[in-house]
């Protein structure tokens, strides 16, 4: 350890000064985590309860936030969102690395035709943005947190398949490989026992990183009206609701959801930087 020190003093200044920043985004990640499930016992007000009389009021002892255009508690839909806000991403990332390991694990260990067909067709989901795809289901099914989902898992599904394709690639040439093999276990015995778990931390890393990036295309659609429906709570559609009390010079109750959305996404992927960090250094 000393002599890696010794040769790269640059990277161990550097892992040093990220420590507390990762430390702290870590528990940032807890604590929103912790107030999305505990938000129906931790808002002090219906979040759709409206008081058209109190409207865009400012901070007070009542109503810590405020209240938006149309009366309603901010910090209560902030805490309330957060349960949508985090649920959607969480389907994307599920659905697209359960997806994606298994496509690309199909791919690397059989070969052939199959990986040739299985690759063109993540390329091709490449070409089409995630975004636009979403809108288009969308605009079929209407309204609701499903569609959007399971658009946006699809366009995610080429990153963590190519991911693990190169991966299980790496993997089928180490010697256990060959020695599972000369005894008898067939090929899905292996992946699912050794292989799959070998890999599974680099691919959780990255969906780590991907969840960051889903809650950002989910709060965009929410935010062109096209996510949740409108009295569903949720950051993005709190930032859309807020673009008139921004007009009347009362920005708060759109800042806070935009605040809560960088921050939330900048600490999902300064940890899953880290992990991967982590598991790369273990590896060498």
């Amino acid at each position: 350890m000393t002599a890696t020190l010794l040769r790269r003093p640059g990277l161990a200044r550097i892992r040093t000064t990220r420590a507390p920043l990762q430390r702290l985004c870590l528990g940032f990640v807890a604590l929103v985590v912790l107030a999305a499930l505990l938000a129906p016992w931790l808002a002090p007000y219906d979040p759709n309860a409206v008081d058209l009389g109190n409207a865009l009021a400012g901070p007070s002892a009542d109503h810590l936030l405020g209240v938006d255009a149309s009366g309603r508690d901010t910090l209560s839909r902030l805490l309330t969102g957060a349960r949508t806000s985090l649920l959607g991403p969480l389907g994307v990332v599920a659905f697209s690395t359960l997806a994606g390991v298994a496509v690309g694990v199909a791919a690397a260990w059989r070969g052939g035709w199959l990986d040739s067909v299985l690759s063109r067709s993540t390329e091709l989901v490449f070409a089409f943005p995630g975004m636009l795809l979403a809108i288009l289901i969308v605009s079929v099914h209407g309204e609701g947190l499903l569609a959007p989902v399971i658009a946006l898992a699809i366009a995610y599904l080429p990153y963590v398949s190519r991911l693990t394709r190169s991966l299980v690639l790496a993997e089928r040439r180490r010697p256990y490989v060959e020695a599972y093999q000369v005894q008898g276990h067939s090929g899905l015995q292996i992946c699912l026992r050794h292989v799959v778990p070998g890999i599974a931390p680099v691919v959780l890393a990255q969906s780590t990183v991907n969840f960051g990036y889903a809650l950002i295309d989910l709060a965009g659609l929410s935010f062109l009206g096209l996510g949740v429906p409108a009295l569903t709570p949720d950051w993005g559609r709190m930032v859309f609701d807020g673009q008139s009390a921004i007009q009347h010079g009362y920005p708060l109750s759109a800042i806070l959801p935009c605040a809560a959305i960088v921050l939330t996404v900048v600490a999902f992927n300064v940890v899953g930087e880290r992990w991967a960090d982590q598991v790369a250094r273990r590896d060498r």
